[in-house]
Formats: structure tokens, sequence, C-alpha cells
């Protein structure tokens, strides 16, 4: 029998999902929360960072994005000095650094997609 199916359910922070796959979707799921890690994985990063990295994502999108990452316990957000302007830096967590392996056969199965089926585009 297969891990993901010795239940009826599987749960997280009080959270059911009919199975681990459906789990992690939710943690990683959308267009932006892969994207956002991806960018995170090399080292910290300030909001400001992510947005030049990132620019097709909107403010209010990265800013949700961001929250729900923290919230997931996949990303830290650390606030350095007491008075505006604070700097703020992004990083992985030990468990949102545990989806470096996930995150980096994503990005060699979306290589090799583009490289049989599409091309590499640059901005003009």
């Amino acid at each position: 029998m297969k891990t993901e199916c010795i239940g009826d359910y599987v749960k997280l922070k009080g959270k059911n999902y009919p199975c681990t796959v459906s789990l992690t979707m939710d943690l990683l799921g959308g267009k932006w929360k892969a994207v956002i890690l991806y960018h995170l994985q090399n080292e910290p990063k300030r909001y400001s960072e992510l947005r030049k990295e990132i620019p097709a994502i909107t403010e209010m999108t990265l800013s949700l994005q961001l929250k729900q990452l923290e919230k997931d316990l996949l990303v830290l957000r650390k606030v350095y000095g007491k008075k505006p302007p604070v700097k703020v830096v992004y990083s992985l967590t030990e468990f949102g650094k545990s989806l470096i392996p996930v995150l980096e056969a994503i990005t060699k199965w979306g290589n090799q997609v583009v490289k049989e089926k599409g091309e590499f585009v640059k901005a003009s």
C-alpha cells in the first residue's frame, strides 16, 4: 500500500487533505508560491529584491503570497530595526529548505519542456 493511502485523509496544522499530493499543492500551489520559494532558495532577500527578480508579480500578490508562505512556515520574515524605515528580509525556514529538491525537479522539468516544445525568449 502506498504511504499516502494509509488513512482516509492526511492532516497538517488542523487542516484535512484527501492525500499528500493535495497537501503539497496547497503549500506550493498557485502561480507564484513556487516561484517565490525558488528565488529564496540560495539566499535571503528583501521584498524589493523579490519584486525586481519577479517583475510580473503585483505588489499585492507578492505581499499576500509571502504572508501565506510565512503562515505555512515555509518562509521566515525577519525585521531589522525599530523605527521606519525598517529592513525586512525573507528567507526559507528549514521546512522551506526541505522543498529545494522539489523546486529543482520542477525547474529541470520546465527547462526540458521549453527545450523540446518551446523557446527561451529575452525581453526586448
